[in-house]
């Protein structure tokens, strides 16, 4: 909306470009736009530079967005105006609407989405308004399934991913904090407080467990059929890591498979979502390729999880459950690894299908070994997703 309304007033003389394209922009979604007015006041103060650009402006957002004009006593065309571009030896011309196609404005000028408002000026704009159009695709993109976008539609939904939170539960440490109701009294600081008051102890110091959040350890599949809620549901990791990014003790550890077990844990310091997949892409050879689930468990089990990685955590489980190996496999390292682990929270996208049964295959051997099952196919389901990661 806003390059359409600055591309008719770049044509009919005033001095815009992109940047004042995007200050529109930006002053549209921070002041939350809603009326014809609203919109006015936005597009006056980002793009009119000097009082003698005024009539000029007036008549192009009248024709652009059929709003009322403050400068009728200066003798305007009554009739609304639409700009074309200027031809091959002057200047922008005017064209009288009555003259072309009646409520249709030419080509040049046409902004995709916007819609004529209502004479009054203080009418919301209702009706699919141009304001709210990025919106309402969003919302449309969000209740799709990751399979049906593309590459750029997903990088859309990036900025609503940063809107979600992770909140892994909490565990005790072994070492303790000062507190006022802590149940263990500290006696050294006791002492040390009584020192203050020539040996009597008037203060009584107290200690409770310190607790931080449970390691969040990730094995995501990788194979053909779940490539598209693989890249997914790792942008996801990589935008809520996003604030932890400079304490690598906080930053989960993100593992891929289908025909191998890769550490993918670097790959998230990334300087963006896109070069984080580009990176895992290169750390992984296996990309879209089969699928052997209980070998990769197996061997996260021998190399990480045997030495304390999952010991206390969480551990979140991306794949579809189509396993290529012996299902038996699967059932025995799902056991082993729920025998160290705080939860298992395995998402699945097949699952979103109400007549979806875990009756064959790996899914039905890890199955009895999973504390939640989500589908996590799509942004709305995101929610089930961490939900399910944050129970105690």
């Amino acid at each position: 909306m806003a390059t359409g309304f600055g591309i008719a007033l770049h044509d009919a003389g005033l001095p815009v470009g992109p940047d004042r394209c995007e200050r529109l922009a930006r002053a549209v979604t921070i002041m939350g736009a809603t009326t014809v007015a609203e919109l006015r006041a936005c597009a006056l103060a980002t793009m009119v530079s000097d009082p003698s650009q005024m009539p000029t402006f007036d008549r192009v957002f009248a024709a652009v967005f059929g709003g009322p004009s403050p400068f009728r006593h200066l003798n305007l065309p009554t009739a609304p105006t639409s700009y074309q571009g200027p031809e091959s030896g002057g200047s922008p011309q005017l064209q009288s609407q009555s003259e072309s196609d009646p409520g249709r404005l030419p080509s040049s000028l046409r902004v995709s989405d916007a819609v004529p408002a209502a004479a009054d000026s203080d009418e919301p704009l209702a009706e699919g308004p141009a304001v709210h159009r990025t919106a309402s695709a969003t919302e449309r993109l969000s209740g799709r399934d990751f399979t049906e976008l593309s590459p750029a539609e997903l990088r859309q939904l990036v900025t609503l991913m940063r809107e979600m939170t992770l909140a892994i539960p909490p565990r005790r440490t072994r070492r303790y904090r000062p507190a006022r109701d802590g149940k263990r009294p500290d006696l050294r600081r006791t002492l040390r407080l009584a020192r203050r008051t020539g040996g009597e102890a008037i203060r009584f110091a107290r200690r409770a467990p310190r607790v931080k959040p449970r390691r969040l350890v990730v094995l995501c599949d990788i194979s053909g059929s779940m490539e598209p809620y693989a890249r997914a549901l790792l942008m996801l990791l990589y935008v809520l890591n996003g604030g932890q990014a400079q304490n690598a003790q906080h930053r989960p550890e993100v593992f891929s498979f289908a025909t191998r077990l890769t550490r993918l844990t670097p790959a998230l310091a990334a300087a963006s979502p896109d070069t984080m997949l580009a990176k895992a892409g290169e750390a992984a050879p296996d990309w879209s390729g089969g699928t052997r689930i209980g070998a990769a468990v197996k061997e996260f089990n021998d190399h990480y999880g045997s030495r304390g990685m999952a010991r206390g955590a969480v551990v979140l489980i991306i794949s579809d459950g189509w396993e290529t190996g012996d299902p038996a496999l699967l059932g025995e390292q799902m056991s082993r690894l729920s025998r160290v682990t705080h939860r298992i929270v395995w998402a699945n996208p097949r699952t979103q299908s109400p007549r979806y049964r875990p009756e064959v295959g790996g899914m039905a051997a890890a199955w009895p070994y999973c504390d939640a099952v989500v589908s996590a196919h799509n942004l709305d389901a995101l929610d089930d997703l961490l939900s399910a990661l944050r129970v105690r």
